[in-house]
Order: structure tokens, then sequence, then C-alpha cells
């Protein structure tokens, strides 16, 4: 097996940690699961790298992460790992629907509506999304329940 160069491990340390400092400070950006949260992480990171709040200097903190950076920070940013549910929760408040995927597929209870609900619950999201049962969609091994209007 080769050694990554010195240049692939910086950038997978960096990677690591810029994750994990997501992982550890998203709940403090209120309220959570909104556009609101995610534009006040932004702004934090972009004053932590020495950038002012103005407007341009945010643009530019922005534009120079990239797209590829900024969707993998946003999806760590909206999701959540239920280990003990075995499930996944994808919440970001730009799609239509939440997700909720199984990481056990191959065990239907995983997906019943009570454990699911349980899960909303955890992670603050029952008062954000459809309550009728009846309007959640259950695709192979995720569910889709959608906003609430």
């Amino acid at each position: 097996m080769s050694r990554p160069d010195p240049e692939q491990l910086q950038g997978t340390l960096v990677d690591f940690a810029l994750l994990e400092l997501i992982r550890q400070h998203r709940e403090s950006f209120q309220p959570l699961w909104t556009v609101d949260s995610w534009a006040k992480l932004m702004i934090w990171l972009s004053l932590n790298c020495g950038l002012s709040g103005e407007r341009d200097a945010l643009e530019h903190f922005a534009a120079a992460l990239g797209e590829r950076i900024t969707s993998r920070l946003r999806r760590t940013f909206f999701e959540r790992e239920l280990a003990d549910l075995e499930l996944q929760v994808l919440a970001d408040p730009a799609e239509q629907q939440v997700l909720l995927l199984s990481q056990a597929p191959q065990d239907p209870a995983v997906l019943k509506p009570d454990r699911l609900s349980a899960a909303l619950d955890r992670v603050g999201l029952t008062d954000r999304v459809v309550a009728e049962r009846s309007r959640w969609q259950q695709l192979e091994a995720v569910v889709a329940i959608p906003w609430k209007g």
C-alpha cells in the first residue's frame, strides 16, 4: 500500500478538522434547521478566517470555498446520525423534504412510523415537518417527509 504524499495528508487532516468543527458547533447556530442557522455558521467561519462581516467579504469567503466544499459543509451541517435508532436524518431546509435513511436496510422495523417520529423528536424536527403520516413517502430504505409550508 502506497503512502499518501504530505499534501494529501494535509488536505485530509484539514477536511476532517473542518467537518468535526461543524459537528461540534452546529447546535449553537439557532434556530436549528433553518437557512438562518446555515448563514450564521458561514459568517462565524469567515470571521474566524480573519474576514470582516461585510457583505463583500462574506461573498468572497463563499466564492473561495467553492461549490464542492460548500456542499460538503452544508450536508454535514444539516445531517444527524442516530446510531441507536439506526437512522440518518438529512434535513436541509433548501430541499423539499426531510429524508430519514435506514442504516440497517435489511431490518424493516427501522422505518416504522413510531421510530421515525422518535428520531424527528430527538433532533428537534417534529414541529417543522408535516405530521400526517399519510403524506410520508417510503422509498426502499428511505422515508421522505415534507417540510411544513
